[in-house]
């Protein structure tokens, strides 16, 4: 069965810009967004071209340590955001929670998490409830800056402060994909959010097949 996997160009060069501040008037526009800076190319047979992930250690949003491998055992859909964002993460957050549900309708389990590019606002006090809004096994991952810096360099994921917003504080700009790990925390593939649920799902059911 065939998946989606995003050109190395695009994971190096389009990360950052894929979010770059603009405050969405829908889904829809977000979506179009990010498919701007979106190549889908290669299949599950085809290596990435490039290492994605390793081993880390953050704080998860109910205070306990939390690595790359998950402690149940399942495969993980892993984002860079933050729990306020009104952005691309109002697109991937829900998408992430759709296509957990979808999977595990099927009998596979998964796990979405979330790291935050603004561990400042998101602290094990904040994060937890806006993400289990969206899905109750919803795990946010925060740390300290020094703590955080190495895991945004597994991932290739670039973030800066753009602006101010009177509403909701300082917007980021930062990654828009999705990265599906297995649950030792290897990587396996990039689901860009412009994807629908269904075809998302499509693909985490291929990969899990084969774990």
């Amino acid at each position: 069965m065939r998946a989606v996997l995003l050109s190395a160009a695009v994971l190096l060069a389009g990360t950052a810009a894929a979010h770059d501040g603009v405050k969405h008037k829908s889904v829809a526009e977000a979506r179009a967004h990010a498919s701007a800076t979106t190549t889908v190319s290669a299949g599950p047979d085809t290596a990435f071209p490039l290492a994605v992930g390793g081993d880390y250690a953050l704080t998860d949003h109910t205070g306990q340590s939390r690595t790359q491998a998950d402690p149940d055992g399942q495969l993980q859909m892993v984002f860079f955001g933050y729990a306020n964002c009104q952005a691309i993460c109002s697109v991937a957050l829900p998408l992430m929670a759709e296509i957990a549900q979808t999977v595990r309708a099927d009998g596979i389990p998964i796990t979405p998490v979330m790291i935050t590019v603004d561990p400042d606002r998101d602290t094990v006090q904040t994060m937890g409830a806006p993400l289990t809004e969206h899905h109750p096994d919803f795990v946010g991952l925060t740390g300290t800056p020094e703590e955080l810096a190495p895991v945004y360099d597994l991932f290739s994921v670039e973030h800066k402060m753009v602006f101010e917003d009177p509403e909701y504080g300082p917007i980021y700009a930062h990654g828009s994909h999705i990265y599906l790990m297995d649950a030792q925390g290897e990587f396996l593939t990039l689901l860009p959010p412009i994807l629908s649920a269904e075809r998302a799902a499509k693909i985490v059911v291929s990969y899990a097949a084969n774990n």
